[in-house]
């Protein structure tokens, strides 16, 4: 499609031509982001008369991406040009639209009616637009709390439950004994095995004994790190990264959802395994202690008969091998029922066809 004045032409790229991916590629390898075609879903490129490309703008459903401008056209109208086409027809779509970016960016984005919600300096920032966003979040939240006499002590915990385990009961049992109230958000982004309205469900069945506990959905600000955008960061520390993905999600659940809800505490598990879920765990540490929210880890529980830690990933591995009676003693009776059951095939089948940790 060719969008044109007496000046330049906006031209959507197709993302399964050859020709077009490497125009794509072969734009953005020089101002260091690796492009994949994957990673969106549709790519807009600005060409003056001679056929030069001035800028490029991409997006993933509502997330802006690989967004870059020619050097010698940072000065002209080349960068709004590229946002409002996109913003054009994401707004038709999305209440909100978010973008990943470094912290130097903020200004050019706010400029476009961003609002930033939360900066992990120096490597991230993210920004929304939309006539909904986080305040509307927040006010939503508050919808949840409970005002109950003596219920000073609320803890939090966030979980994916990719499906949820006899560990991560035991983790939720343990808070719910500690506390007076329990807030527990299911992550809502649909990219794990499990799908959101699945999991959220086994969530209820599995935890419908616990009294003086929420069950929230996540919504677009509880996400996992493994999210977030970094085709920006070309050159960085793998580590690094990480770290700063779960400090830019961390503030977020620091700056907003901990004063919405009162919240005291954050229970998370003992991570031995995976280095995205232990750089949550020293995030939190590092930046909830400070204002007051206390981080409690919590050993993983063990399955009786295997002796190994419970983990989503291990009742994953069984469905992969059918051998799902040997980690019946890890699972809640409503998970390894719906497991059993049909209408898990899908699920199941979709696991045996991948080999990914989540």
């Amino acid at each position: 499609m060719h969008i044109e004045n007496t000046d330049y032409r906006e031209e959507v790229m197709d993302l399964k031509s050859p020709y077009d991916v490497k125009l794509l590629r072969d734009f953005l390898e020089p101002m260091g982001f690796d492009f994949d075609e994957n990673e969106v879903d549709y790519s807009v490129m600005i060409f003056n008369l001679n056929n030069e490309v001035l800028g490029v703008a991409s997006s993933q459903a509502n997330v802006l991406k690989y967004i870059a401008v020619a050097p010698k056209y940072r000065e002209t109208a080349v960068f709004a040009m590229l946002i409002t086409h996109q913003l054009g027809r994401l707004i038709e779509k999305y209440d909100k639209i978010f973008a990943f970016t470094r912290p130097r960016n903020i200004m050019i984005f706010e400029g476009m009616g961003f609002k930033k919600i939360a900066v992990a300096e120096p490597l991230f920032c993210v920004l929304e637009y939309g006539l909904i966003g986080i305040n509307d979040y927040v006010t939503n939240l508050k919808t949840y709390k409970i005002e109950k006499e003596g219920a000073d002590d609320i803890a939090s915990l966030v979980v994916n439950c990719n499906p949820i385990t006899n560990g991560h009961l035991y983790l939720i049992e343990k808070a719910s004994v500690e506390s007076d109230w329990v807030y527990l958000f299911v992550v809502q982004e649909n990219r794990s095995a499990f799908p959101f309205e699945v999991r959220l469900q086994l969530v209820k069945e599995a935890t419908k004994h616990i009294q003086n506990l929420t069950i929230i959905p996540g919504g677009d600000y509880i996400v996992s790190g493994k999210t977030f955008p970094h085709y920006f960061l070309k050159g960085v520390n793998t580590t690094d990264i990480t770290t700063k993905q779960a400090e830019l999600d961390v503030t977020i659940f620091r700056d907003y959802i901990v004063p919405a809800l009162g919240i005291k505490k954050r229970y998370v598990g003992e991570e031995m395994y995976c280095q995205t879920t232990a750089a949550y765990n020293r995030a939190m540490k590092r930046l909830l202690v400070p204002v007051g929210v206390e981080v409690i880890e919590v050993e993983r529980k063990k399955n009786a008969d295997t002796k190994e830690y419970i983990s989503a990933s291990n009742i994953r591995d069984a469905i992969r091998r059918d051998e799902l009676e040997v980690v019946k003693n890890s699972l809640p009776e409503a998970t390894y029922n719906y497991l059993k059951s049909d209408e898990s095939a899908f699920i199941r089948e979709k696991i045996k066809a991948t080999n990914t940790r989540h």
